[in-house]
C-alpha cells in the first residue's frame, strides 16, 4: 500500500468519505506505518514471487529462444522458496539484514543452476550491507540495489555487454550510486533505476551473448532479449512498488 499522507492530508480526507471509511482508511495506514522494516522486506518477496509467476511463461518464452526454457520455472521455484521460508519466521523479531540472508539460503537450496549461486551471493551482499544500516530509508535501499549487484558480479564474474543480468543490473546500480551521492528520494531513486534497467534490458536484443548456454548460439542469440535481464526488471519493478513506501 502506498499512501504517503501527511496527518493534515488525513483530516482533509475525512471531509471527502464517510466517517465509518475515513476511520477504517486511518486505522489501516496507522498499521502500516507501524509495519517493520523486516516484514516490509517480507511484502516485498511476497510481490517479486506474485510476479514472477505472472511472468513466468513469458520468461521461460525468452529462455526457450536461447537458451533451456527453463528460466520462468526456475525463478518461480527460487522466489516461492524464500516465501516459505520466511513463513516461519516472527518477522517482527527479525532484522532486515537477517530477512536477505534468509533469502540467500532458501534460494539456492530450491535452484542448483547456475541462478541460484548468482541471487543467493546477491541476497547475501545485500545482507551485509543492510547490517551497516538496518534501514530501508532511501540509503539503506541505494545499498541494497549496490550490493546485489556487485554480488551477482563477484559470483559470475561478467560485465555489462555479455547478455546476462547484468545488464540491467549494473545501469541499476549506477542510479542507485548517483541517488546516494546527490540526496534523492526514495521515489526519484527507484523510477530512474527501473527507467535504467529497462533499457538496459532491451539493449541485450542486439548483443551476442559471451556467456551461459546462449553463448554457444553465437550470432543466433541476436535479436533476443536476455531472459536473466528481463526477470532482473522483475525483481527491480516490485522491489520498487515495495519500498517506495519506506520513505
Amino acid at each position: 500500500m502506498r499512501y504517503g499522507f501527511s496527518s493534515g492530508q488525513l483530516i482533509c480526507l475525512s471531509s471527502l468519505m464517510p466517517l465509518r471509511r475515513f476511520h477504517e482508511f486511518q486505522i489501516i495506514w496507522e498499521v502500516k506505518m507501524q509495519e517493520t522494516a523486516a516484514r516490509h522486506l517480507g511484502r516485498m518477496f511476497q510481490l517479486i514471487a506474485f510476479s514472477m509467476k505472472q511472468e513466468k511463461e513469458r520468461l521461460s518464452d525468452l529462455d526457450g529462444a536461447i537458451g533451456d526454457a527453463d528460466h520462468g520455472i526456475t525463478m518461480v521455484l527460487g522466489f516461492s522458496a524464500v516465501n516459505n521460508a520466511l513463513a516461519k519466521v516472527d518477522l517482527e523479531q527479525t532484522l532486515p539484514s537477517e530477512v536477505f540472508a534468509i533469502a540467500a539460503s532458501a534460494f539456492l537450496d530450491a535452484v542448483g543452476a547456475s541462478t541460484g549461486p548468482l541471487y543467493a551471493t546477491a541476497f547475501r551482499y545485500a545482507s551485509k550491507a543492510l547490517k551497516a544500516h538496518e534501514s530501508l530509508d532511501m540509503q539503506g535501499q541505494a545499498a541494497v540495489v549496490e550490493a546485489m549487484t556487485r554480488g551477482i558480479q563477484d559470483r559470475g564474474k561478467g560485465q555489462r555487454g555479455d547478455k546476462t543480468m547484468l545488464d540491467a543490473w549494473i545501469p541499476a546500480m549506477e542510479v542507485a550510486i548517483d541517488a546516494r551521492a546527490h540526496g534523492l528520494s526514495s521515489l526519484e531513486m527507484w523510477n530512474g533505476i527501473v527507467e535504467a534497467a529497462e533499457k538496459g534490458s532491451d539493449s541485450t536484443r542486439s548483443m551476442v551473448a559471451t556467456r551461459g548456454r546462449a553463448a554457444r548460439l553465437g550470432e543466433r542469440s541476436l535479436g533476443h532479449v536476455d531472459p536473466g535481464a528481463a526477470s532482473a526488471i522483475i525483481i527491480l519493478r516490485a522491489m520498487r512498488d515495495s519500498l517506495i513506501e519506506e520513505q
